[in-house]
């Protein structure tokens, strides 16, 4: 919910909502009942902006999944989005409601191999890119996302850090102690944009020097190049398992 507080005159007038009055968001989208309706509404916002268009999901049931990617074989390569990013259990925001935050959706470490499989399973691994969030805020979770076949990582959550979020889960409330999510302008004093833009450079710098540097000791020139073989997960028993081992039969 973005409360009615929140919801200024330049928020009501670009999203179309009453100024001053709280905006819940929807539970499905109106123009998305099925996998055909989402490459009916990707061609509409391409065509419509000439940009790259996508979407983002939490993947939980996946079975549409293999509608979707049928059908778009069957359309043709071209009705293709142009990326999928996959948020996950591990991420959320603060706004979110509770029982979502707690059990909706598979983690990343299950939801991430399975869309990539199921993309190369289908013939669509080169025409669609990956995308992957939640909770990859430190450069081995990065170097591991793209090891399990992620083309780009995003974090809200690093630079929200960054940027000196406690966590105080006050979103959507306007009370952000910290400034970073209020319109309050007496809370919003205390968000020094200098200092944080250097902060926030500096963690981006930190997160593509470590990531390399993982990539190097892996002996390949950049952390794109990494690949399943390079990473091995300790297990509960303290010994290691090869990631390429982990999901060689994943679907």
């Amino acid at each position: 919910m973005l409360p009615g507080k929140k919801v200024t005159a330049e928020i009501a007038a670009i999203r179309g909502i009453p100024q001053g009055h709280d905006s819940i968001s929807p539970n499905g989208h109106l123009e998305v009942k099925t996998p055909a309706d989402i490459l009916d509404m990707v061609a509409k916002v391409r065509a419509v902006t000439g940009k790259p268009t996508g979407f983002k999901a939490v993947i939980g049931a996946y079975a549409w999944l293999e509608t979707l990617f049928a059908e778009i074989n069957h359309r043709g390569i071209e009705s293709a989005p142009d990326f999928i990013t996959i948020d996950s259990a591990d991420g959320g925001t603060g706004a979110a409601p509770q029982p979502l935050m707690d059990s909706v959706g598979l983690p990343l470490r299950e939801s991430l191999p399975l869309v990539v499989n199921m993309l190369e399973k289908h013939g669509l691994r080169e025409r669609i890119k990956v995308i992957a969030s939640g909770k990859l805020i430190v450069p081995s979770k990065v170097a591991w996302a793209l090891a399990l076949g992620a083309d780009f990582v995003v974090s809200a959550r690093g630079h929200m850090f960054a940027l000196g979020c406690i966590q105080a889960l006050q979103c959507n409330k306007d009370t952000c102690p910290t400034g970073i999510t209020t319109h309050n302008e007496r809370l919003q004093k205390g968000l020094d944009v200098a200092d944080k833009a250097q902060r926030v450079a500096n963690y981006n710098k930190y997160i593509h020097y470590g990531a390399g540097l993982i990539a190097h000791s892996c002996g390949v020139f950049s952390a794109r190049e990494l690949g399943r073989q390079h990473v091995r997960v300790v297990q509960e028993n303290g010994l290691s398992e090869p990631l390429d081992k982990m999901y060689e039969n994943y679907q």
